[in-house]
């Protein structure tokens, strides 16, 4: 696959997945096939890139089975979540469009009562992106803030219609963000603990020569390490490599 294909092939998957997020995170095999029709895929990739939307929890043909995703405390979370939300009153259309427009005038108490209509949907979206590194009460907190925001923003839309659309969008960015930021923090904790390992292995290794504690300059120098890099992981161990002094 040349790289033209290979950058056709990562948008339509994009694609592929933001139509799942229009259609309760669910797309037909047919959809796909049509979506990837242009790169002449063979059964055996466009098997692969089943396999990748049921990974990525988009359903073929059926909704996917979200719950499966979530560990034992995430599910006892959300059972009392739910029975907190159950005293939400429901309204129907007219009602809610009522309330939508009400919003987008700017009136507080309309804004306000948007947000609990819509805290059973930032639920349901938060199950999409559980199992990804995040607890769910943390996506559902993430998604509840956007939403919060999403309602006094929604005077710049010309109609009451376009509402759904952008505070649900709102709502799914803020827990793609939350997500995103948690596995660059990983990263970051494992370049950190390297670091650190690095520091109190070449450490361990010279005390176990001289029988005794190392310094700071005395490890620089046998090791070639400077010493900002000695301290700094000194440091972030909360000075606790054991073979430095």
């Amino acid at each position: 696959m040349g790289e033209s294909q290979e950058i056709l092939f990562a948008r339509n998957l994009k694609k592929v997945r933001d139509l799942a997020k229009e259609q309760e995170n669910c797309v037909s095999e047919q959809q796909v096939r049509d979506s990837f029709a242009g790169l002449n895929l063979s059964e055996s990739q466009l098997q692969m890139v089943f396999d990748y939307l049921k990974k990525h929890k988009v359903g073929i043909g059926e909704p996917a089975d979200l719950d499966e995703y979530l560990s034992e405390a995430e599910m006892d979370y959300l059972e009392e979540y739910k029975k907190e939300l159950a005293q939400t009153q429901e309204v129907n259309g007219g009602e809610k469009e009522a309330v939508i427009l009400s919003a987008m005038a700017g009136e507080r108490a309309a804004q306000s009562r948007l947000i609990h209509l819509y805290l059973p949907q930032v639920v349901e979206i938060s199950r999409l992106y559980a199992g990804q590194g995040v607890f769910l009460e943390d996506l559902i907190g993430e998604g509840n803030v956007a939403l919060s925001l999403g309602v006094t923003m929604l005077g710049c839309l010309e109609n009451a219609g376009e509402a759904e659309g952008m505070l649900i969008k709102m709502v799914m960015d803020a827990m793609e963000s939350c997500i995103a930021e948690n596995v660059r923090q990983q990263d970051k904790d494992k370049k950190v603990l390297a670091r650190v390992n690095k520091v109190a292995d070449r450490a361990r290794e010279l005390a176990r020569d001289l029988n005794r504690k190392v310094t700071v300059e005395e490890l620089s120098t046998e090791t070639g390490m400077s010493i900002k890099e000695i301290t700094d992981a000194m440091r972030m161990s909360g000075f606790a490599i054991e073979d430095l002094q």
